[in-house]
């Protein structure tokens, strides 16, 4: 798809070939055109490393050769496991080749989070790191760590159809496990327009991209690193286990950087610490709104005008504000994206004035074609020709504005938490009877995890008890995704047929903050 290059033009319509393989669209088209283009800027080691196409090609074009010989073809599933570094793109980009599905998977996954993901996916194989490895490894997986080398001939990527699967998210819901959204080769062309209109137009000279979200999350991975190498846009990968200021700071400047997206956690931790950073040319954030304050900050502090963009893992980039074009509008995520059809429906499925349910049009070329495996998950996602966001907002002469989750998943630090898989982690504890997991308002991280637990009789309610269980949850499922507040209550509030009353447990927990 070539460039955005008129704004939210009357008439738009999806230039997407019939024949679409992603490998070639981030990789083998800018290779054969500039080889010696930066693709990557490697930061994971002290010495600056450049990656061209071509040399971005010829991983990806060995590890493909890897992975056919260990039987990987066409519909398989591959998983990555790798924080941000030239292999963690060059995986996917194998994966597309051999016409396989690869699925990013999270190195601050523990155990059982990253068991029921192998699981639930079918994975057959992985590409890993060494410590990636160690992880697949002790859950019974097995992995493919890959080597520098050249490939004996070029064999190029898998003749496929636009709407062949490609990639495969895992997301939150509000009950039982994650769900894995399954998108199509088309995915990255339903990306474009909002993430260029996100950055004033991504793909200016001298244009330098980077953000310090993981790869393995579609923000990181489709927001960012195979944007930027659709457009010819320098990614730059950097390892950031625990992030910064001052070395989100000296990255930027090391790296010439230009264009950034930070996660609403990522600008209010900046934003503490006074952090000036000269330089950018834009700044996009998205997963939660920004208020009137920040985004005065940012065009003190950051010297632009932050763009927030709105979207999901089942519809991603389907909003977006443009400080080159408009005005923001605190509160609001900004405008539908070219392409997108965004609008608040009531419950017939009619678009509507005034709250109601927002929701994405089926056409969007960002949109899942289903949840793996799940017909029934799927078929309730939508309402007629409409796909539902999960939250209530209103239409505001064009804009986007947001009033809450009609669900219960948590938003914490820009990462969306169903507390389903919580809850469940919870009650395989020893000392649990029954927990309930909301989000409680934090002024950090936007929510945080907290649990309402009910504890089996004899067992002490003590601070000890409470950091075993946190601690269990914690090696369990993730280093984000464990309760960061635990109290012990006698019972909980259930429905007639068993279920928590997460509605009354969130009144609860946002009472506590007024205390």
């Amino acid at each position: 798809m070539k460039p955005l290059m008129q704004p939210f033009p009357d008439t738009f319509t999806w230039d997407i070939p019939d024949r679409l393989n992603m490998a070639t669209q981030v990789c083998d088209d800018w290779a054969a055109r500039e080889p010696a283009r930066t693709a990557i800027i490697d930061m994971t080691s002290p010495v600056r490393r450049d990656v061209s196409y071509a040399a971005l090609r010829a991983m990806a074009e060995s590890l493909a050769t890897a992975l056919a010989d260990r039987g990987v073809k066409k519909g398989d599933r591959v998983g990555v496991l790798r924080s941000q570094d030239p292999w963690c793109a060059a995986a996917h980009i194998a994966i597309w080749k051999l016409g396989a599905i690869s699925v990013p998977l999270f190195k601050l996954f523990r155990e059982e989070a990253l068991k029921s993901r192998v699981g639930d996916s079918g994975l057959i194989l992985s590409v890993a790191d060494a410590e990636g490895a160690t992880m697949l490894s002790a859950i019974g997986s097995p992995s493919l760590v890959p080597e520098n080398g050249v490939p004996d001939q070029m064999t190029g990527s898998v003749n496929l159809v636009s709407s062949d699967p490609a990639v495969l998210i895992y997301t939150s819901g509000t009950t039982g496990k994650p769900k894995g959204a399954l998108h199509a080769h088309r995915v990255l062309t339903g990306h474009l327009p909002g993430v260029e209109l996100s950055h004033d137009f991504l793909g200016q000279p001298g244009d330098v991209l980077w953000t310090p979200a993981d790869w393995a999350w579609i923000g990181g991975l489709f927001d960012v690193l195979m944007p930027g190498l659709a457009l010819g846009v320098p990614v730059v990968a950097a390892r950031m286990p625990k992030f910064s200021v001052a070395a989100c700071r000296d990255l930027i400047a090391t790296c010439g950087i230009r264009n950034v997206f930070f996660p609403p956690t990522a600008l209010r931790m900046l934003r503490a610490e006074g952090a000036v950073i000269p330089g950018l040319r834009s700044v996009a954030s998205g997963g939660e709104p920004l208020g009137a304050e920040m985004l005065a900050w940012g065009r003190e502090a950051l010297g632009v005008t932050i763009n927030e963009f709105y979207g999901q893992t089942e519809c991603n980039m389907t909003v977006s504000s443009c400080a080159a074009l408009f005005d923001a509008r605190p509160g609001c995520a900004g405008r539908p994206a070219p392409g997108h059809e965004v609008a608040v429906i009531d419950a017939d499925g009619e678009p509507c004035e005034g709250e109601g349910d927002v929701a994405v049009k089926r056409g969007s070329a960002s949109m899942m074609l289903e949840y793996w495996e799940k017909p029934e998950a799927t078929a309730q996602k939508f309402r007629g020709d409409w796909m539902l966001t999960g939250d209530r907002g209103v239409i505001e002469d064009g804009f986007l504005r947001f009033v809450g989750r009609e669900d219960d998943v948590i938003t914490s630090a820009g990462y969306r938490i169903g507390p389903g898989e919580v809850e469940d982690c919870l009650l395989t504890h020893p000392a649990v009877a029954t927990a309930g997991v909301v989000g409680k308002p934090d002024p950090l991280r936007t929510e945080i995890v907290k649990a309402y637990i009910v504890l089996k009789q004899g067992v002490d309610p003590s601070r000890d008890t409470e950091q075993d269980i946190v601690n269990y949850v914690k090696s369990r499922l993730s280093g984000h995704n464990y309760p960061r507040e635990v109290s012990f209550v006698d019972a909980l509030p259930m429905t007639v047929t068993g279920k928590v009353i997460r509605k009354e447990l969130k009144a609860r927990a946002i009472e506590e903050t007024r205390a």
